[in-house]
C-alpha cells in the first residue's frame, strides 16, 4: 500500500482503509476526534460549523437546545450566547439546509440559489400554499417589516386562539416563516431563541461580505454541495451524500467520477463494503495519518439526537453499527429508552446512550437511565470517559447536582456514581 496520499492520486492506486480508519476520519473532520487542549473562543464559533457545512436547528430543551449541544459536544464547555452573538454579528445565518440550520455566512448564496432542491422541501411547499392562500396579508406583514424594522412573531398582537397543528402558530407566525422559506426574510439575531426577522436585503447588506445579488448557476451549486457534503463526512460513500444537504436526485458514483478525474475527490476501498468512498482533497493529510496508524480518538462526549453523526440513521448504523432512533415522537409507551436520549462518543465509538434532564432551578442534572451496547464492557477506562462527559455536561448547564437513576447493565450507576463522587 502506498505510504503517501499523493502517490495514491498521481498513479492512479486506490487508498485501502481498514472500517477504524474510516470512522477516525470522520470523527476528525467533524471534530470530535480528539479532547481540546485549551479552553474554548468565540472565534471558535464560526470555524466549528464551517467544518460540518452547517448546524441543524431544533428547539427541545430537555437537556440543550440541539444546536448548542452539538457545539458543546465538539468545545466542550463554552458561553452558549457566543452563538447568538455570531448570528447578530453576520458571521452565521439561519436558512433552510439538512433541515433549518446556521450556515457559515460565505455559504449563504449556495442555499439561497439552490432553487430545484429547495423547491422540493416541504417547508418551501408549505411556504407556497401559504402564499397562495393568505398573498394580501404576506405582502402586509412584508411591508410593515420594512416600515418598521426587525420584528418577532410576538410583535403581532392576536386576540383569537392559536391554530391547531403541530406547532399551533398563530397566522403572523406562519407568514413570517413562508416569506422566511421563500428567502425575503431572514433571521437578523435570536431573542430568548425566538426568531427576528428582517429583509434579507437589510440582513446581508451588515455582513463583511454580502452575497453577490446574481444568481449562481445551478449546476454549480450542486457540485459545490456535494464537494462540501463529502468533506464533512470525512469518508463518504455516493448514497450518503445527497442527504446532507438534501440535494435532489441522489448522488451516483457515476457523477463523482468527473470529480476524482480532477483531483478533488480522492476515490478509497473500504474493508467490508463492496462499493467505493470518496475523501476530499482536503483530507489528504487525515489519510496519511491513518496509512500511517497515526489516528487516535481520545474525546469522551454527548452528542444531540441531531448531531451531524448520527442525523442519518443508516450511515450511523453502517459506520458504527449504532442503532439509533429519536423517540421523543414516539409515546412513552413504546418508548425502549426515553424521550431524549443522547448517544455516547468514547474514543471513537459509539459506546451507548443516555436519557437526561437538566433541572435548571434545581442545579440537578437527571440521569433517568444510561445504556451501553451490547458486547461494550464497564472497563475502568469506559466508566471514567463517560462520568466525565456527564460531569463536564452538568458544569455547563450550572447543574451540579448529579443524579443517576438506572443503568444497563445494572452496576454501571454505582461505577458512575462512585466516579463522580471521585
Amino acid at each position: 500500500m502506498p505510504s503517501r496520499v499523493s502517490d495514491v492520486v498521481s498513479t492512479g492506486d486506490v487508498l485501502r482503509l481498514s472500517r477504524r480508519s474510516v470512522q477516525l476520519i470522520h470523527l476528525a473532520a467533524q471534530g470530535l476526534l480528539r479532547r481540546r487542549t485549551r479552553k474554548a473562543k468565540r472565534s471558535d464559533i464560526g470555524p466549528t460549523i464551517a467544518a460540518m457545512g452547517m448546524l441543524q436547528i431544533d428547539t427541545i430543551n430537555v437537556v440543550a437546545r440541539s444546536p448548542y449541544m452539538v457545539l458543546f459536544s465538539r468545545l466542550g464547555a463554552y458561553r452558549s450566547a457566543w452563538l447568538d452573538e455570531a448570528l447578530a454579528e453576520g458571521d452565521i445565518a439561519e436558512c433552510w439546509a439538512h433541515e433549518a440550520s446556521f450556515v457559515p455566512s460565505s455559504e449563504y448564496r449556495f442555499h439561497r440559489d439552490y432553487r430545484s432542491g429547495r423547491g422540493g422541501h416541504w417547508a418551501h411547499k408549505s411556504a407556497e400554499r401559504t402564499r397562495a392562500e393568505a398573498g394580501a396579508d404576506m405582502d402586509l406583514l412584508l411591508e410593515r417589516i420594512r416600515n418598521e424594522g426587525p420584528l418577532r412573531a410576538a410583535d403581532f398582537e392576536r386576540d383569537a386562539p392559536a391554530a391547531k397543528g403541530w406547532w399551533g402558530w398563530k397566522p403572523e407566525k406562519r407568514w413570517l416563516e413562508a416569506w422566511f422559506a421563500l428567502g425575503a426574510l431572514m433571521v437578523t439575531r435570536r431573542e430568548r431563541f425566538q426568531r427576528v426577522y428582517d429583509l434579507a436585503e437589510r440582513v446581508t447588506a451588515r455582513w463583511v461580505e454580502p452575497p453577490p445579488v446574481g444568481a449562481l448557476d445551478e449546476a454549480d451549486v450542486r457540485r459545490h454541495f456535494i464537494l462540501e457534503s463529502v468533506r464533512a463526512l470525512g469518508v463518504a460513500k455516493a448514497r450518503w451524500i445527497a442527504d446532507y444537504f438534501r440535494l435532489k436526485p441522489r448522488v451516483t458514483d457515476a457523477e463523482l467520477t468527473p470529480l476524482v478525474a480532477q483531483g478533488l475527490l480522492i476515490e478509497v476501498a473500504v474493508e467490508g463494503w463492496n462499493e467505493p468512498a470518496y475523501v476530499h482533497r482536503d483530507h489528504a493529510s487525515l489519510l496519511d495519518e491513518a496509512a500511517a496508524n497515526l489516528l487516535r480518538a481520545t474525546r469522551t462526549t454527548l452528542l444531540s439526537p441531531f448531531d451531524p453523526v448520527v442525523w442519518d440513521r443508516a450511515r450511523a448504523m453502517d459506520l458504527f453499527d449504532f442503532e439509533y432512533t429519536l423517540e421523543c415522537y414516539t409515546p412513552a409507551a413504546k418508548r425502549m429508552y426515553g424521550y431524549y436520549v443522547l448517544p455516547i462518543l468514547h474514543r471513537g465509538r459509539l459506546v451507548g446512550r443516555l436519557d437526561a434532564k437538566a433541572h435548571r432551578q434545581e442545579g440537578l442534572f437527571e440521569v433517568i437511565g444510561v445504556w451501553l451496547e451490547a458486547g461494550v464492557s464497564a472497563s475502568p477506562g469506559l466508566v471514567a470517559g463517560i462520568a466525565s462527559a456527564i460531569g463536564e455536561c452538568a458544569g455547563w448547564h450550572a447543574t451540579p447536582r448529579i443524579a443517576i437513576q438506572r443503568s444497563q447493565p445494572r452496576g454501571l450507576a454505582a461505577l458512575l456514581r462512585t466516579a463522580l463522587a471521585g
